[in-house]
Parts: structure tokens; sequence; C-alpha cells
């Protein structure tokens, strides 16, 4: 079955970057779409970023566009979410997550079959 493994979190200043990484087995990564999500203490799981099956196409929520940027490596099967300019309000535990048999990543996360374990970040302010 398939497993994802995030790595990458940490604690950053305001201001900092991380990259998130997310390590995918137990099927071909290239038939799922891949997504990421956060969820900050006492709140619930948002969606963050998704890129499509191919790579070349992604959708990100408002609060993160020009600052987070995922990509995919279909060789390495594995997908990033690049972080810059973090705010404190970006601390949460961010999630990947994967959706066969679509080309294109979603919004919700009922569309997604698989999720990792998480990756705790945190921005000091």
């Amino acid at each position: 079955q398939v497993q994802l493994v995030e790595s990458g979190g940490g604690l950053v200043q305001a201001g900092g970057s991380l990259r998130l990484s997310c390590a995918f087995s137990g099927r071909t990564f290239s038939s799922y779409a891949m997504g990421w999500f956060r969820q900050a203490p006492g709140k619930e799981r948002e969606f963050v970023a998704a890129v499509t099956r191919g790579g070349g196409n992604t959708i990100y929520a408002e609060s993160v566009k020009g600052r987070f940027t995922i990509s995919r490596d279909n060789v390495k099967n594995t997908v990033y979410l690049q972080m810059i300019s973090l705010r404190s309000e970006d601390t949460a535990v961010y999630y990947c997550a994967a959706r066969r048999n679509y080309w294109n990543g979603a919004y919700s996360e009922d569309e997604y079959d698989v999720w990792g374990q998480g990756t705790q970040v945190t921005v000091s302010s």
C-alpha cells in the first residue's frame, strides 16, 4: 500500500524559510496527484497546495500564494513544499496527501486517499 513520510519541519524565525519533503512508496508515484495540508492547534486541517500528477499545474490557498511553492520529482518519488517569508500563523503540523485516479489535485481533504503522519513547523515571531 502507499506510504507517505514527511520530513523537513522544524523551528524557524519569522521571515525564514523551510523546505518540506514527502517521500512516496508502495505504488506508482506518477499515478497520484499530491497535496499539502496543515493543521494549527485548535483549528481544522486546511488546504495549502496541490500539484498534478505530471507536476505541470499547481493550486494554492490564498494565504500562501507567492510564499509557498509545491513541486514534485517523479524520479525520486517525492513531493516538496518550499516555504519562504514564513509567518507565525504558518505554525502547524503539515501533512502530505495522495489522490489516486485523478490528474489534478483538489482543495478538499476528502478527495485524498492516503495521508502521511505529519511534520511540525513552528515559526517564532
